[in-house]
């Protein structure tokens, strides 16, 4: 019985979105397509930052922490999920499925605290543009980004180890990842403990930087309006609308799939994964560079 059980635990089977293998060709030439293009977008940026002189500013800073954030957070999920939907048998190994949930976990969570941290960035640049480069100086734009990193991969560690010690009753997970959710749907004690945790962790991770951005943007809004100029206010703006369209993604859909009083279907969950493991991530680069003047010219 010892030896079933271990081989039981030794590896976890996906469901993934589809049985239907026309489905999941077309999943697999869709998926790999958005692949590239985040990929691409992502080294891209990276690449222009380290480049060109002109982006060597602590918001570029954040900038290329975050897409090296997505470029991890993509490469966690992504080709697993795509090698799945040319296999029968959709099995992760249970170390496999131990460290690709604590990798999503560390990058999700890592991706909000930056983008709170860049938040502030533009907040300092638009409220106090003369006090700029006194309040951002260098020492303290690498203590957020290594701040929001160590917390991240901090409260990852934490929410992994208190998951993988449950008991669980089987190995099927309803879901194309080992999704934090989909893995609690396994265990056969009470979770009520859990979920509590995960809700004092969504808080903390989710939440909280949602309303630090909030907070710095009512300010930067006030700001702006005050400009007597319509043309100085357009400028302004220009600053911080690709900022503020990608935090609405990233905020919107971890709100919806965490923050819910009630947990929404495997479906529902499934859906909001994906849209944000790929549509999000695919389109971070994008509105950074479409939107980005800066960007665009050093293009």
């Amino acid at each position: 019985m010892g030896r079933e059980n271990q081989t039981w635990l030794s590896e976890f089977i996906l469901l993934g979105l589809s049985s239907d293998w026309e489905t999941q060709v077309s999943f697999i030439v869709l998926f790999l397509a958005m692949y590239m293009v985040t990929m691409l977008g992502n080294f891209l940026v990276l690449l222009l930052i380290r480049l060109d002189n002109r982006l060597n500013t602590f918001m570029y800073l954040f900038l290329s922490v975050l897409s090296s954030v997505d470029i991890c957070y993509t490469n966690s999920t992504v080709p697993q999920m795509s090698v799945h939907f040319l296999s029968a048998w959709k099995s992760i190994p249970f170390h496999s499925c131990v460290l690709q949930l604590y990798i999503s976990l560390a990058m999700g969570s890592a991706e909000f605290f930056l983008l709170a941290a860049m938040a502030y960035d533009r907040y300092v640049a638009v409220c106090h543009p003369l006090h700029y480069t006194v309040v951002m100086r260098g020492r303290l734009c690498l203590g957020l980004a290594a701040g929001c990193l160590v917390a991240a991969f901090t409260n990852s560690l934490m929410e992994t180890i208190t998951i993988f010690q449950l008991p669980l009753c089987h190995n099927v997970i309803n879901h194309f990842a080992c999704e934090m959710l989909a893995v609690l749907r396994l265990t056969c004690v009470d979770i009520s403990f859990n979920k509590v945790m995960v809700a004092i962790s969504g808080f903390l991770v989710i939440m909280l930087p949602c309303f630090l951005v909030l907070f710095s943007y009512a300010h930067i809004v006030a700001a702006i309006l005050r400009i007597g100029s319509a043309q100085g206010r357009c400028r302004a703006f220009g600053t911080c609308t690709s900022h503020l369209t990608v935090v609405s993604m990233c905020f919107g859909t971890a709100i919806f799939t965490y923050m819910r009083p009630v947990g929404g279907s495997s479906a529902e969950q499934k859906m909001v994964a994906l849209f944000y493991a790929m549509v999000t991530l695919m389109l971070n680069p994008l509105i950074y560079s479409l939107r980005n003047k800066d960007v665009i010219s050093a293009l």
